[in-house]
């Protein structure tokens, strides 16, 4: 049903992502990625490697490393797959959150929710473009209290 190839999102060293090998119907269960959780203060750990930038949070106090083909997800603002967090299984369960073609890329939104436009943490800008959304929540509840 899937498979790993060279994704054109992105340039760098590892461009990979995951693919669809036939037709995948809306709702379908595309792919069940266990985990490995672990308790949030030990991140500071993982946060010196690579595997940082493929932790999920799991839960309230804990992150997952998924495994499996979970951590080749590339992150879409038009995603057209979604995943369930299974805490009775231990795992990442991808569906698909529109009818998908053989050969197209499968691509979900790393904010979890597949219209949650904010900004991801991981981007250089993403500090600046939170601080620009706060001032300008600010300023609409001043307008709002000069209207009223």
């Amino acid at each position: 049903m899937i498979e790993i190839k060279i994704s054109t999102l992105s340039d760098g060293e590892f461009n990979r992502g995951v693919f669809a090998t036939r037709d995948i119907t809306k709702g379908e269960l595309i792919h069940e990625a266990p985990v490995i959780s672990y308790p949030n203060e030990e991140h500071e750990h993982i946060e010196k490697t690579l595997l940082a930038d493929y932790a999920f949070e799991y839960g309230i106090n804990h992150t997952a490393i998924l495994l499996g083909y979970g951590m080749l997800f590339n992150h879409s603002y038009e995603a057209n797959a979604v995943y369930d967090i299974n805490f009775d299984n231990h795992t990442f369960d991808f569906f698909a959150y529109t009818d998908i073609k053989a050969g197209e890329e499968i691509l979900i939104n790393y904010n979890g929710e597949v219209d949650n436009m904010d900004p991801l943490w991981f981007n250089k800008d993403y500090e600046e473009a939170i601080a620009k959304q706060e001032e300008l929540e600010k300023e609409e509840k001043e307008k709002e209290k000069e209207t009223n």
